[in-house]
């Protein structure tokens, strides 16, 4: 009796210590992300999206032909796109080299 009353103990101690350390190595696992890196990458997609904001603008507003827009929107686009990318790489712990930014321009621009 004494024995089964001992296993149930550790039992119950060992998932009480796994349940309680849970966030312990989650925060361990989320520090071990390049921060600034993520952090650079997060301002760079903020600021891709401002433009891309600006751009839509400038073209509302006459200032852009449609071609300029075309162009430029195809551009900013693929730019976000690579970093949103990148972001996810990250985020899924690969963090893998991705392909120049140039190499999605080519496929974002709109046929004329």
């Amino acid at each position: 009796m004494n024995v089964v009353v001992a296993l149930v103990t550790v039992a119950l101690l060992a998932a009480v210590i796994t349940i309680i350390s849970h966030p312990l190595r989650i925060a361990r696992r989320e520090s071990d992300l390049p921060t600034a890196e993520l952090a650079d990458l997060q301002a760079a997609r903020e600021a891709k999206l401002r433009e891309i904001r600006d751009a839509e603008l400038d073209f509302a507003t006459g200032k852009l032909s449609e071609a300029d827009y075309a162009s430029i929107d195809g551009t900013l686009r693929a730019d976000a796109l690579d970093i949103v990318r990148r972001l996810d790489d990250i985020a899924a712990g690969a963090a893998q080299p991705t392909a120049d930014p140039a190499d999605h321009r080519e496929r974002a621009r709109p046929d004329h």
